[in-house]
């Protein structure tokens, strides 16, 4: 493991962090034994379950297995454009349109081919002959690859029709979701740095964005400052617009908007950023707008959100169940109940991920069991705001799971004058 300092330092200021790295971007870190864990762990996740081959298509998954990168806004919503076959022993990495040489150069990939777009857009009237002819050569080289009479094949996000003609041509499909969340969800020691990497970055980010707050600027316009940052420093995208003032804090989850922040109001957002390496930083925190002091209720607001936040980290250890972090969370005052935010931790890695770890009121319909395992990342969440309430407060920490108890990763500061008597 790596050893972490757990040290506070201020955002920009990375002289207190283990791995002391001035450019996040361009950290010390062996991107190829990254590659070559997470497609081995996928694989290892694969035989566990008797998957012959995983056909994936979303573009994270893709750059787990590979750390190819490739238009992945566009790939999210166009899933039959890329995508990507693993056996036993084989990677084919089917691309998009004149992109085949952007593969070039990764141990991860045996092979590139041009994609057979399966979807509408690509086929208009002829898209069920497109995909039983993309089925029927997929299943003809998964075969030639495995040698299985019988295949069972882990599919992703493509076209219904074609997972219909897969089955059809008596193949057994099952959800590929399953096996890349579980190998996700352990992270290897250079995956951790990568991890760390876009962290401070990010931080560095937020503190830029926490400079410019000021009576008068829209939250857009304050949005735009985390963006520039987080480009400016070679992180990829924030996958969220969750930033919002005064009245616009409660309920949460509405947008940033064109709104004016005003004096002596609460600024919350959530990180959300696909920073570094492709590694996700998500962490919250709520800002208070000035010029004067934040008012009592404020105050109770932050410092309830703090308690939540510190409790439910306290309790984290490994080898607990998600069960047994339900019963022993940090239950939240009715008042704020209806408000709560949906989780009340969550895994992240190169976005949110397995496990969700509900509240204890949720667990009996939504939870499920599991056991929280040393090398998972853990985001512990808290949203504090009355029903009909004028304002809501948010925050948010990153954290690893060792082998002994958890370390923060997130150490961007807590506001004094939100959390002083």
């Amino acid at each position: 493991m790596i050893e972490w300092h757990s040290e506070e330092h201020e955002p920009g200021d990375l002289s207190g962090l283990s791995l002391h790295e001035k450019a996040p971007e361009s950290a010390g870190i062996d991107l190829r034994a990254v590659r070559l864990y997470r497609l081995g762990r996928v694989r290892r996740e694969m035989k566990n379950r008797d998957i012959h081959a995983l056909i994936l298509s979303d573009s994270i998954n893709i750059r787990y297995a590979t750390g190819t990168r490739n238009m992945q806004i566009f790939s999210a919503r166009n899933a039959a454009s890329r995508y990507l076959l693993i056996s036993e022993d084989k990677t084919i990495l089917y691309e998009f349109t004149g992109c085949m040489h952007l593969a070039e150069g990764f141990e991860t990939v045996d092979e590139v081919r041009p994609a057979e777009t399966a979807s509408f857009v690509a086929a208009g009237p002829d898209i069920a002959v497109r995909e039983r002819k993309w089925a029927k050569e997929m299943l003809a080289l998964i075969r030639s690859l495995v040698g299985e009479s019988r295949l069972t094949i882990g599919l992703e996000r493509m076209n219904a029709g074609v997972a219909i003609e897969m089955a059809a041509q008596g193949v057994r499909v099952v959800d590929a979701q399953e096996p890349v969340e579980m190998a996700r969800s352990i992270k290897s020691d250079e995956e951790l740095k990568c991890i760390l990497a876009s962290l401070q970055a990010t931080e560095r980010a937020v503190g830029v964005l926490q400079e410019n707050i000021r009576p008068g600027i829209t939250e857009n316009e304050l949005w735009s400052v985390l963006h520039q940052q987080i480009i400016a420093m070679n992180g990829d995208y924030v996958e969220t617009r969750l930033l919002n003032s005064g009245p616009r804090t409660n309920p949460w989850f509405l947008e940033s908007s064109s709104r004016t922040i005003g004096p002596n109001e609460l600024i919350g957002f959530d990180t959300d950023v696909v920073g570094c390496h492709g590694y996700y930083t998500d962490f919250s925190r709520t800002f208070h707008s000035g010029p004067d002091m934040p008012t009592e209720t404020q105050k109770t607001l932050y410092k309830t959100a703090y308690e939540q936040i510190q409790h439910n980290i306290d309790i984290l250890e490994p080898g607990m169940s998600f069960r047994e972090y339900a019963d022993r969370a940090w239950n939240i005052p009715d008042k704020y109940h209806s408000n709560r935010y949906y989780l009340s931790s969550h895994g992240v890695g190169m976005t949110g991920e397995y496990p969700y770890l509900y509240h204890h009121a949720d667990f009996p319909e939504a939870g499920y069991d599991g056991v929280i395992l040393p090398n998972m990342t853990i985001c512990v969440e808290s949203y504090i705001g009355e029903e009909g309430g004028h304002e809501g407060l948010k925050l948010e920490e990153q954290l690893l799971v060792t082998e002994h108890g958890t370390e923060l990763l997130s150490n961007y500061p807590f506001e004094e004058d939100l959390l002083g008597d």
